[in-house]
């Protein structure tokens, strides 16, 4: 037989989930710092892409968001990233302050930065493309770290995709995945 006080932790995780289920706004945290879990929606889990947001993802404030492509997604070596938005995604990017990197995930270590040419912030098409001075190697653990972020005045999920595009070849880009980001109201 399990103790009061874990019955008692028991009914209100499950209280506090099911009210989250029926739609009846039990919060379990004020704000995603990562991907978390999704109950409903959120697309296909295959092509979901992990990130970090390293202030907490709150609205009007700033920050810096981590997003990760992990080797396995990286089956191509890319001299362009593109990521694109949601129109009704309302934040500022900082494009002076971005870098591209192989890491070691596990041991969140920068094994090599990639020198990037020039960033290209395409406001009304809602694209930001980053084009690299040399190739971002296939099948290497990514890391874009967008810096100096002012979030949205508005809180709401965003999905932002990731494409690429190939040194050489046809220019057409190839679609990676998705970050499904959550800025929480204050």
């Amino acid at each position: 037989m399990l103790p009061q006080r874990s019955l008692r932790r028991l009914a209100l995780s499950a209280v506090a989930i099911g009210s989250l289920a029926l739609g009846l706004g039990v919060p379990l945290a004020l704000a995603d710092s990562g991907p978390g879990f999704t109950l409903f929606g959120g697309g296909n889990r295959h092509n979901q892409l992990p990130f970090y947001l390293d202030y907490g993802g709150r609205t009007n404030t700033n920050d810096r968001y981590r997003l990760k492509i992990p080797a396995d997604k990286m089956q191509v070596a890319a001299a362009e990233i593109a990521i694109s938005y949601p129109d009704y995604y309302h934040g500022e990017f900082d494009t002076k302050s971005i870098d591209v990197s192989v890491m070691n995930f596990n041991y969140r270590r920068v094994l090599k930065k990639i020198p990037i040419q020039k960033v290209v912030w395409d406001k009304e098409d809602h694209l930001l493309r980053i084009f690299t001075q040399e190739p971002v190697p296939a099948g290497s653990n990514v890391e874009i770290d967008l810096s100096n972020v002012h979030n949205p005045y508005f809180g709401g999920v965003y999905y932002f995709n990731c494409e690429v595009q190939t040194p050489g070849g046809v220019p057409l880009l190839r679609y990676l995945g998705t970050w499904i980001i959550t800025i929480a109201n204050d």
